[in-house]
């Protein structure tokens, strides 16, 4: 028996609607998995519970999945340690100095949420930090800052390859039905999807816009003019805005200094940089006919070594060498002790284990959802593939529906991560076995998943940045000093308006598989909105 047919279609199906109902991912995600082995046991549920205790233990049985599960907590550990040093106060102490209007500091606070790209939790809070201080100096109204606070969080985590999401994003397309046809690593696939994240890219861009333009349209148009009227920076009958943010340092932040901030970030980067390439020129060492790391590197090009790399061993490895030289360079500087740092790290870790326990059963369901009954799975991915294809179901509409159904998830559920997990599964084999069937290959074939997969991403980083019941959206809140309706009333027609024309691109580069086809659509729509919008909203 290749699938267990439409029967497959019960775990999907009843996460998403538990996750509607209950608000409550890892639950959700939990009872699919159950449902799923139920089916595979024959409704035993005794066998069904002792063969999902298996598949959860058998997702960590994995040298890529457990790689990817230590850099997720070490990298909460990292966070942990930053927070502690007073870096980020130091780094706003610099910054004040010169920033004196409220463009200026609106710039920085959007610089500031790229750059700082490892963690979503810890880019809101640090920002926010670090910027609150400044832009309450300059006027600005603290919806703004936490609009730009919450814009910069999951959409620059969901486009930088040195993040806990991505290498989720990863994990989760590598285990996928249909990507092995591809015939490119899933660090190439990830890379080369960038482009077609319509949602995430353009949030950043309409931030920059807004803040360049002064274009602001709708609730957000009128909290900055009621800060201007009256001189209060939110506006009460939202609510009290929330207490002073604590950044975590118990030293004298005026040990620290603006480099301190900046230290570990810079070391993560060009560690990975170095090790991307450096583990496949590793791997290729057999001893025989390449036996020296010269040999290697002689044997491959620099591309290929990247193309070619396990991204799971090259930031495990950087994310150890980065915890190790951070803790040396702030214990040297005295930012905190020893005794400190391990409770930092320990803490930054407990962070992590929501995220760790969605990681984990993403990888379960998705086992599930792709592996045949002889594996112990459902052959969903198998079923819907055929189903799809010999129904001759237009590929066009796959990155359209991908992307709309995965922003009314992640809205509703206020998650990206659980998201991911219940759709990439789903979307891959799709367009792959649409595509192959319509004789796509190469290029082809890979941009029809491409864009695909992208509209899953950029549909769930929406409801991440959106929701009011999402993580960041609380805490882009906390992190201003905004009242958290407020936030959200100001920041949904503006999510609402890129998600739109992430739409209308998707429309059109499902039909033309071409991320220029997308970006013009997406930009045509993006230039009618700014001019419509802010006209609309003023009458």
């Amino acid at each position: 028996m290749a699938s267990f047919g439409i029967w497959g279609l019960i775990p999907p199906v009843l996460t998403i609607t538990l996750a509607f109902i209950t608000k409550d991912v890892m639950v959700s995600l939990f009872l699919g998995i159950f449902s799923g082995a139920l089916i595979v046991a024959g409704g035993n549920p005794l066998v069904a519970i002792l063969n999902l205790t298996d598949m959860l233990a058998d997702s960590l049985n994995d040298g890529w999945n457990i790689r990817i599960f230590l850099f997720c907590a070490l990298l909460g550990g990292l966070v942990g340690m930053l927070s502690r040093t007073g870096s980020a106060r130091a780094f706003g102490r610099w910054a004040a100095d010169k920033l004196h209007t409220s463009k200026t500091s609106l710039l920085m606070t959007w610089f500031c949420g790229l750059l700082i790209f490892i963690d979503d939790y810890f880019n809101s809070l640090a920002v926010g930090t670090v910027m609150r201080p400044i832009t309450d100096k300059n006027g600005v109204a603290r919806a703004q800052l936490a609009y730009i606070l919450d814009s910069t969080a999951a959409p620059v985590c969901i486009l930088v390859p040195i993040s806990s999401w991505v290498i989720t994003v990863m994990s989760i397309v590598k285990g996928s039905e249909g990507f092995s046809a591809l015939g490119v690593s899933e660090f190439t696939f990830f890379i080369r999807s960038v482009p077609y994240n319509l949602y995430a890219l353009l949030t950043l861009g309409m931030v920059l816009y807004i803040i360049l333009s002064g274009r602001n349209y709708g609730p957000m148009a009128k909290s900055i003019a009621y800060a201007k009227e009256t001189g209060k920076l939110y506006n009460e009958e939202y609510g009290p805005a929330p207490g002073e943010i604590d950044d975590g340092g118990e030293v004298n932040a005026a040990k620290a200094r603006p480099l301190d901030m900046l230290f570990p970030i810079i070391i993560l980067i060009a560690s990975a940089v170095i090790l991307f390439p450096m583990t496949t020129y590793l791997g290729a060492i057999d001893g025989e006919g390449i036996a020296t790391l010269g040999a290697a590197m002689a044997s491959m090009s620099l591309g290929d070594a990247f193309n070619n790399t396990d991204a799971s061993m090259a930031l495990f490895y950087s994310i150890i060498f980065t915890l190790v030289i951070s803790y040396i360079y702030y214990t040297a500087r005295k930012l905190f002790t020893i005794k400190s740092a391990s409770e930092a790290i320990g803490e930054g870790i407990k962070s992590m284990v929501p995220a760790l326990i969605i990681l984990t059963m993403a990888w379960t369901i998705g086992s599930i959802i792709k592996s045949s009954p002889e594996d112990g799975g459902l052959g969903l991915a198998g079923y819907l593939s055929e189903v799809v294809v010999g129904g001759g179901f237009p590929i066009a509409l796959i990155p359209v529906i991908a992307f709309a159904l995965s922003a009314l998830i992640s809205f509703s559920t206020g998650t990206s991560w659980g998201t991911f997990a219940i759709m990439i599964p789903l979307v891959m084999p799709i367009a792959v076995g649409l595509g192959q069937a319509l004789g796509l290959g190469g290029s082809d074939l890979l941009n029809a998943a491409l864009i695909s997969v992208s509209a899953v991403l950029g549909g769930s980083v929406f409801g991440d940045h959106a929701s009011p019941i999402s993580d960041t959206t609380i805490l882009s809140s906390t992190g201003a000093g905004c009242p958290h309706l407020e936030h959200v009333a100001t920041q949904i027609p503006y999510a609402i308006t890129v998600a739109v024309c992430a739409l209308v691109g998707f429309i059109f580069g499902g039909i033309f598989l071409n991320v220029l086809v997308a970006w013009i659509a997406t930009l045509a729509a993006f230039a009618v909105a700014m001019v419509v919008l802010p006209r609309v909203y003023a009458k």
